[in-house]
């Protein structure tokens, strides 16, 4: 049967979900079970999508496939290509707040991340008036403005939003330059029975991979504390980030204090929670990412973070979801200059009763039920706009 493999693979990764290390209580098992269906779902779509010659946009991660410690705020689309063909990207630049290019010389494993061979935001490209452009991708000697070095395998778009109610996406397609107007072969059944087999070690290696990453990123750091502001391992040379995991119990909460970077320095800033099979939490029906522009800012120029389980009633309460471990990251992408510590973070735990006291502006955060049922809105709405399942 040309589908063997892939039934195989997804019992084999029900095994590896339930011996995870992290797995302790009915939720962890039930959130690695529909981490599992994700799983299969990206597989089955990104083996059917890889195609250099004939290549186009499929979303890379999304709220019923997540991945990596998908960011809430953004829109993650990818290509395949190959090192010796040129492509046009067109498109119509949207108005959010980032749009970024990224080239890699390959995929994630459990050995190894991908090195970034070409990276850069769209003030590097010519936008024309209406908002559309073009961009040429390809080896040397072609002509194409950006390279394709040695290696290149995939081209990834990110879309990045901050202000979820008013800004909206754009437009963006890809094509190989010497084979639009013509098709591809016809599928046959050896070719279909071979991407099953694909399908199959994708999903095992997405899901070993995706396990071993936080353990060297995040848990060897200290618990319950962030880093510095540093560059974006593998990522974008405009991008900073700020990583960290926590254990808290219930009747604690992180105050973590950020200064807000402006948008003449980060036109995006942004703060997730994570859970432990290193995806976001959810993000459409709880509070647990806030950007800069959805954030509440104090007097002193700072954005107060609370993560916690309980509701304290307040604006930048981070929810927890049930989740007493988990990983937290700040980004800051569109940097028009390098971070320091003291663009960093402070972190603090303290106990729940004590927040009116130690909290600065505590009471300038609060907000009633009827306020906070309005954000939960304004999120289900938003989400519903820009992503599709």
């Amino acid at each position: 049967m040309a589908t063997e493999p892939f039934a195989r693979a997804i019992a084999e990764a029900e095994e590896i979900i339930r011996s995870a290390p992290h797995v302790r209580t009915e939720q962890d098992l039930a959130e690695g079970l529909d981490y599992l269906a994700g799983g299969i779902k990206a597989a089955l779509h990104m083996t059917w999508a890889y195609d250099r010659d004939f290549p186009f946009f499929a979303a890379s991660t999304g709220p019923y496939a997540k991945l990596g410690l998908d960011n809430p705020d953004t829109l993650y689309f990818h290509a395949y290509i190959r090192d010796d063909a040129e492509y046009v990207v067109t498109g119509r630049r949207g108005t959010t707040a980032d749009l970024s290019f990224q080239v890699l010389d390959g995929d994630y494993s459990p050995a190894r991340s991908p090195d970034s061979l070409t990276a850069f935001d769209d003030r590097d490209i010519e936008i024309a008036p209406d908002g559309s452009y073009e961009l040429r991708f390809g080896p040397p000697g072609t002509g194409a403005r950006f390279t394709l070095g040695p290696g290149a395998a995939m081209l990834i778009v990110r879309e990045v939003f901050s202000d979820w109610d008013a800004e909206r996406p754009g437009e963006i397609r890809v094509h190989r330059a010497d084979t639009l107007g013509s098709a591809p072969p016809p599928p046959a059944v050896d070719r279909m029975a071979r991407r099953y087999e694909v399908a199959a070690k994708m999903l095992l290696g997405r899901l070993r991979t995706f396990l071993a990453f936080p353990e060297r990123h995040y848990l060897t750091l200290p618990v319950n504390t962030m880093t510095e502001p540093r560059p974006t391992p593998g990522g974008l040379a405009t991008q900073y980030s700020s990583v960290g995991h926590y254990d808290l119990d219930d009747d604690q909460v992180m105050v973590v204090t950020v200064p807000a970077a402006g948008r003449d320095v980060a036109p995006y800033q942004g703060f997730q929670l994570g859970g432990m099979w290193y995806v976001s939490l959810d993000y459409i029906n709880h509070q647990t990412s806030l950007t800069a522009d959805q954030a509440r800012h104090d007097p002193d120029g700072k954005i107060r973070y609370v993560v916690g389980e309980r509701d304290p009633g307040l604006a930048n309460w981070l929810e927890r979801t049930g989740h007493r471990r988990g990983y937290l990251q700040i980004r800051w992408q569109r940097l028009t200059r390098p971070l320091g510590p003291a663009d960093g973070p402070e972190v603090e735990v303290m106990r729940f009763e004590d927040l009116p006291s130690r909290l600065p502006y505590h009471d300038r955060q609060r907000v009633s039920p009827g306020e906070w049922a309005a954000r939960i809105a304004a999120r289900q709405t938003a989400v519903a706009r820009r992503m599709l399942g």
